[in-house]
């Protein structure tokens, strides 16, 4: 799991106005909590922290007043049309404290000849793990799967210190027959007509 480190700089102004002008100079506000703290108000660097969060799960180091605190991205607002960071929440965490946190399923092999298709029911796992050993995304095989086999939550192997925070018996995948879409058509027009007769 990435570690990054961000200067940060605590945040006195509030309101729309102050975050606009935070934005022009291509900074973010964000708000770090946590922990039973007061929230604290922070604005961080915008290319470095957009460069971060691209990476799931990112463990942040961020040197405030001459102090390191550590946090994980809990929500982050993009502008819909143009895309850049416009606010992020932090949450707080320690070393060695478990937290739950959403991880991403990769699949890797083939499935079973014959045209299957593959349904992902859920894209990701929650999962419960060490703030500072986050898995990045989770793999499972789907290699010869046929029409019908599903994959469940409690199926999909987990790093070493990680556990299963959504139901095991979760469907996470399966696998579903390709269907014929016109063949079933003509032969409904056919018992219509028939029945008319």
């Amino acid at each position: 799991m990435s570690e990054v480190k961000l200067a940060s700089e605590i945040r006195t102004e509030f309101g729309k106005g102050a975050a606009r002008r935070i934005r022009r100079e291509n900074k973010v506000p964000g708000v770090l909590y946590g922990h039973g703290t007061d929230p604290v108000h922070l604005t961080l660097p915008g290319h470095e922290l957009a460069l971060a969060v691209r990476t799931p799960n990112v463990l942040l180091a961020l040197e405030i007043d001459g102090k390191t605190e550590l946090a994980i991205p809990k929500s982050v607002s993009r502008d819909p049309l143009k895309g850049f960071l416009e606010h992020i929440d932090l949450l707080l965490v320690k070393r060695g404290e478990k937290v739950t946190v959403e991880v991403y399923v990769n699949t890797e092999g083939e499935l079973a000849a014959g045209g299957n298709l593959l349904e992902h029911v859920l894209n990701t796992l929650s999962v419960e793990t060490e703030a500072t050993h986050i898995p990045e995304s989770v793999t499972v095989s789907i290699a010869g799967l046929d029409a019908g086999a599903s994959i469940l939550a409690k199926d999909i192997p987990l790093p070493a210190g990680t556990t299963l925070a959504t139901d095991a018996d979760a469907v996470v995948l399966q696998v579903l027959a390709a269907q014929a879409e016109e063949a079933p058509a003509e032969g409904a027009e056919g018992d219509a007509e028939g029945a008319e007769a």
